[in-house]
């Protein structure tokens, strides 16, 4: 079976807009394979040779001081580049974090390796916005809408958000990959599954009525799962 890798990133930066000489200071990656996280991370801090705007350093909490001793981007590029190969980027709001990375990139003479051209990029804000239209699609929100614990976030980390944009994502587009305790399941391959029937006898059941914007965001998630999965959501063949 082909493993399907990809690369769930997020930045931290001295302010908001590279235009305007802003540098990346922090880089997190998680790596998914076939959907299941694994221990293969990737995370640095970064001297970006510049001071950090106020507002910036409220959100990451990361000061001068403590960047002035880490390296700088021409560092650990080749390392960063390699640890990405050619997966899919997970991005929340991926522009911004693109367009910062494939500055650096130019920054240091190197314009023929530009992300946003040479991995295969999945927005999770677009796709949250397609999934849930008119709601607020940020990650503390989708965190509360999936139930992803992000009480640990008491300020913005590259690393710490990469590891909830993972597990969001996950939950997003149908969770993660069910893991089974038999050695198959250890051994990494998996065995046929028996459906499980319900008795339902003698079961009352309560009825919940559900709005117009719920279920257009219910059909979006079935719409999504019958794009990702060859005989579509089990959902609508049930």
């Amino acid at each position: 079976m082909e493993v399907q890798r990809q690369v769930v990133l997020d930045t931290e930066t001295t302010g908001l807009d590279w235009q305007h000489g802003h540098r990346v200071i922090e880089i997190g990656c998680i790596e998914l394979l076939n959907r299941r996280r694994t221990e293969n991370s990737f995370h640095c801090y970064l001297n970006p040779e510049r001071g950090i705007d106020d507002g910036a350093e409220q959100v990451h909490g990361l000061s001068q001081e403590f960047l002035s001793d880490k390296p700088l981007f021409k560092d650990v590029v080749n390392d960063f580049l390699h640890y990405l190969g050619d997966a899919e980027l997970v991005i929340h709001n991926a522009p911004f974090d693109l367009g910062f990375l494939d500055h650096e990139l130019r920054l240091m003479g190197r314009e023929q390796n530009q992300l946003s051209k040479d991995n295969k990029i999945l927005d999770t804000l677009l796709l949250a916005r397609h999934m849930n239209p008119g709601q607020r699609n940020s990650l503390d929100a989708l965190c509360k809408r999936y139930g992803v614990d992000n009480s640990r976030r008491d300020v913005h980390g590259a690393l710490v958000d990469a590891e909830l944009l993972a597990d969001v994502y996950l939950m997003m587009t149908g969770g993660q990959a069910t893991l089974s305790l038999d050695e198959g399941a250890r051994s990494g391959v998996a065995g046929p599954r028996k459906a499980r029937q319900i008795d339902r006898a003698g079961r009352q059941f309560v009825q919940l009525s559900v709005s117009p914007e719920e279920l257009q965001a219910h059909e979006a998630q079935l719409d999504l799962l019958d794009q990702k999965c060859e005989q579509g959501a089990v959902w609508r063949r049930a």
